[in-house]
C-alpha cells in the first residue's frame, strides 16, 4: 500500500493511500483531516470541505495539480506540502535552500564502495564521495580498532572513572562529574545545545563530503565511538540523508563543534534532514522514509561526532581540488590570450627557467612550450608577426611562469597539509586502546588547515589579479592592436568593457578576503578555549576567492576567443585551436552586443568542469613525453599520460586532429 509524508501547517503526518487511482487533491483532502482531527478546535476550519490548498512536492518543490492522479504525479513514500491558502510557504519549513538544490533530483545512487581506514583518504576521494559518486565501508582493520577503543570507554564506565567529556561535563564544567545514570542524557544535550549554527545550509555535495570525513575520522579508532553506531552513520551516508548544516558558527579550535552538532542532531533524529527523495523534511521522517531509525547516543559518543577539525578541511579539499584546477587551466588560457597579443615565446626557454629552478616555475613554463608556436605545433598567428621590432612582452605574459609557478606550488604545500589532516584523529580526550587509557590533548585545534587555506587564497587570488591585467590589454586598443573592447562598431556597440569592470570587481573583493582570518583570536567558553583558530571563515572565503578567480578567467577565456576572430583566416597552435573550439561550442562569436553573463556562466561551466584542461591536456603530454627528459610533471596541478588515460582521454598521434 502506497505511503506519503505530507506536511501541513508544521506537523508531519503519514497517510496511506489503498489505491494510486485516487488524485492529489484526495491526498490534500485526507491530510487536512487529519490534521483537524489532531486539533482541539478543528484547526480553525468548520469542515474539510471550506478549506483550499495546494500541494506542491517537497522535492523540488514543484506544484501539483489536484486532479492528476497518486500514481502518476507521485513516488511511493514521497514527501509532500499542503500550503493552506491565505497561509505563507513558512520558512521554519525549509528554514533557507542551498544554492543549486534543483540539481540535485537528477541524484543516482552509486553502486561503487570506497573502504575507509582512516589513513589513506585523499582529497580526490573526499570530493568523489562529496559528489555521490560512491558509498562507504569500512576496512577489517578499522572495525577491529574501532571496537578495542570502545572497549577503553566501557571499562571507564563501569568502573566510574572521572574522564573528561565522558563522565564530566565540557569546557568549563570539566570539573563536574555526570551521574551515570544521565551519561546518555549528557551526549544528547551536548548535540543539542551545541547545534548553535547560522546562516545558509551547507549544499548536499558540501554536506556529504562533512560526513565522509567524520566517518574517516571515527574509522581511525581513536574516538571511542561503538562500531554499531558508526555502522548507523554510514547507512545515513549511503542513503544520502543529509542533516541541515548551516555554514557559519565555528571559531575552529575545540573542533568544528557547531556545525558538527549540527550533522549529528539529524543523526539522532532531530531538527531537518535533506535527501533525494524527500527533499527537506524534519530529520525523523526522512530517516523513517529510507528505512533507519535515529542514534541513540552511547556515552562519550556525542562527543566522538562533533569533535575535530572536519568542517574546516572537508571545504578545504574542495578548494584545494579547485584551485588545482584553475591553476591547470589558468594557463591554457594566458598561452592564448599571449596568442591573441601577438606575444614571443622567448621568455619561455627551458635554459632560462633552469637557473631559477623552482618547481611549479619550471612547469608552468613547459604547459607553455608545449601548446605555443614550435616545430611541433606551428602558428599562423605567430608567424605572421615573427619579424616585428617589439624586443619582449609586458609582465603579464613574459612573467606567467613565475607568478603562476608560485601558484602551483601553493598548491602542493597546502594540499599537503589538507591531506595530512584528512586521516588525523582530532577529538578530545583521545583514545588509545594500547594503553588502555583516554588522553586529554589538543588536536581539535584548527591552525593547521587554518593557516594553510588562508594562504591558499592569497596564492591563488595572484592568477586572477594578473588575468584581469591581460583582460585589460585585451580591450585595450592601444595595447592590443585590436578593435576597443574586441567588438566591431565601437560606440553603437560596447563589447568587452563591461565584463572587464566585472573581472575587476571581483579581483578587488579578493584583495579584502585574502585577508587572513587566522590572524585573529577570540577567547570562547569562559576563557577555556582562550585561543582559537577562525579557520572555519579561513576555508569559506578560500572558496570564494577561487570562485571568482574561476570566474575572471571565464571572461578572459571568453576575450581571448574572441581576439582571435578579427586576426582569422590566421590559425593558432592545434591544441589552442581546440580550445577555441571548445568555447565556441558554447558561446558563439560577439557580432553585436547581446546578454553576456550566460555566456560567462558558460565558460565559467567548462573551466568548473575541467574541460578546457581535458582538450589541452593529451597535447602537453604528449609533448611530454616527446622531451623527457626535459621536462616532467612537478606539481600537482599537473596530470600523468597515465592518469589521463585512466580518466578516458584521448592522447593524440599527430597535429592534424
Amino acid at each position: 500500500m502506497p505511503r506519503y509524508t505530507v506536511h501541513v501547517r508544521g506537523e508531519w503526518l503519514a497517510v496511506p493511500c489503498k489505491d494510486g487511482k485516487l488524485s492529489v487533491g484526495w491526498l490534500g483532502r485526507e491530510a487536512v483531516r487529519r490534521y483537524m482531527k489532531n486539533k482541539p478546535d478543528n484547526g480553525g476550519f468548520a469542515s474539510v470541505d471550506e478549506v483550499h490548498f495546494l500541494v506542491r512536492r517537497c522535492k523540488g518543490l514543484g506544484l501539483l495539480d489536484n486532479e492528476d492522479l497518486l500514481e502518476v504525479a507521485l513516488e511511493d513514500n514521497e514527501f509532500v506540502e499542503v500550503v493552506i491558502e491565505g497561509d505563507v510557504m513558512s520558512p521554519d519549513f525549509i528554514p533557507s535552500q542551498p544554492e543549486g538544490v534543483f540539481l540535485y533530483s537528477k541524484y543516482r545512487e552509486p553502486e561503487k564502495y570506497i573502504a575507509l581506514d582512516g589513513d589513506s583518504l585523499s582529497t580526490e576521494d573526499l570530493v568523489n564521495l562529496g559528489k555521490g559518486r560512491y558509498k562507504i565501508k569500512l576496512t577489517s582493520t578499522a572495525e577491529k580498532k574501532v571496537q578495542q577503543s570502545r572497549e577503553v570507554i566501557d571499562s571507564i564506565i563501569k568502573e566510574k572513572t572521572v574522564v573528561y567529556g565522558i563522565t564530566t561535563g565540557f569546557g568549563k564544567f570539566a570539573r563536574t562529574v555526570i551521574p551515570v545514570h544521565k551519561l546518555q542524557e549528557l551526549q544528547v544535550n551536548l548535540v543539542r545545545s551545541h547545534s548553535s549554527g547560522v546562516g545558509k545550509p551547507l549544499s548536499p555535495e558540501r554536506c556529504r563530503m562533512l560526513l565522509a570525513l567524520r566517518i574517516n575520522v571515527l574509522a581511525k579508532g581513536y574516538s571511542g565511538i561503538s562500531l554499531e553506531t558508526l555502522k548507523q552513520v554510514i547507512e545515513v551516508f549511503n542513503a544520502s540523508c543529509l542533516s541541515y548544516v548551516p555554514e557559519k558558527g565555528t571559531v575552529g579550535a575545540s573542533g568544528d563543534l557547531a556545525p558538527l552538532s549540527h550533522l549529528a542532531l539529524g543523526l539522532i533524529g532531530e531538527g531537518k534532514m535533506w535527501s533525494p527523495k524527500s527533499g527537506w523534511a524534519d530529520a525523523k521522517y526522512v530517516l523513517e522514509a529510507h528505512g533507519l531509525k535515529p542514534v541513540v547516543l552511547k556515552p562519550k559518543e556525542g562527543l566522538a561526532l562533533i569533535n575535530g577539525t572536519q568542517m574546516i578541511t572537508s571545504l578545504g579539499c574542495e578548494a584545494v581540488e579547485r584551485a588545482s584546477a584553475i591553476a591547470r587551466q589558468a594557463d591554457i588560457v594566458a598561452a592564448l590570450t599571449l596568442e591573441v597579443l601577438k606575444g614571443t615565446t622567448k621568455a619561455f626557454d627551458t635554459d632560462i627557467h633552469a637557473v631559477r629552478p623552482h618547481r611549479g616555475q619550471i612547469e608552468v613554463a613547459f604547459r607553455f612550450r608545449s601548446l605555443l608556436d614550435s616545430d611541433h605545433h606551428p602558428s599562423e598567428i605567430a608567424e605572421s608577426h615573427r619579424f616585428c621590432d617589439r624586443v619582449q612582452d609586458a609582465y603579464t605574459l613574459r612573467c606567467c611562469p613565475q607568478v603562476h609557478g608560485v601558484v602551483n606550488d601553493t598548491i602542493a604545500f597546502v594540499k599537503d597539509i589538507i591531506t595530512t589532516e584528512l586521516n588525523s584523529a582530532t577529538d578530545n580526550p583521545m583514545v588509545f586502546a594500547s594503553r588502555g587509557e583516554t588522553i586529554s590533548g589538543g588536536n581539535f585545534h584548527g591552525e593547521y588547515p587554518a593557516k594553510a587555506l588562508d594562504y591558499l587564497a592569497i596564492g591563488v587570488h595572484e592568477l586572477a589579479a594578473i588575468s584581469e591585467r591581460r583582460i585589460e590589454r585585451l580591450c585595450n586598443p592601444s595595447l592590443s592592436e585590436l578593435p576597443a573592447f574586441l567588438v566591431a562598431e565601437g560606440g553603437l556597440n560596447s563589447g568587452f568593457m563591461i565584463a572587464h569592470c566585472t573581472a575587476a570587481a571581483l579581483v578587488s573583493e579578493n584583495k579584502a578576503l585574502c585577508h587572513p582570518s587566522s590572524v585573529d583570536s577570540l577567547s570562547t567558553s569562559a576563557a577555556t578555549e582562550d585561543h582559537v583558530s577562525m579557520g572555519g571563515w579561513a576555508a569559506r572565503k578560500a572558496l570564494r576567492v577561487i570562485e571568482h578567480v574561476e570566474q575572471v578567467l571565464a571572461i578572459e577565456l571568453l576575450a581571448a576567443c574572441q581576439g582571435i576572430e578579427f586576426l582569422r583566416p590566421l590559425k593558432t597552435t592545434t591544441p589552442l585551436e581546440k580550445v577555441y573550439d571548445l568555447v565556441r561550442s558554447v558561446v558563439r562569436p560577439w557580432i553585436k552586443d547581446r546578454f553576456m553573463a550566460p555566456d560567462i556562466e558558460a565558460a565559467h561551466r567548462l573551466l568548473l568542469e575541467q574541460k578546457v584542461w581535458e582538450v589541452a591536456a593529451p597535447y602537453i603530454e604528449k609533448y611530454r613525453m616527446e622531451h623527457i627528459p626535459e621536462s616532467r610533471p612537478l606539481s600537482p596541478t599537473a596530470f600523468s599520460l597515465e592518469s589521463l588515460r585512466k580518466n578516458s582521454v584521448t592522447i593524440p598521434e599527430s597535429d592534424d586532429l
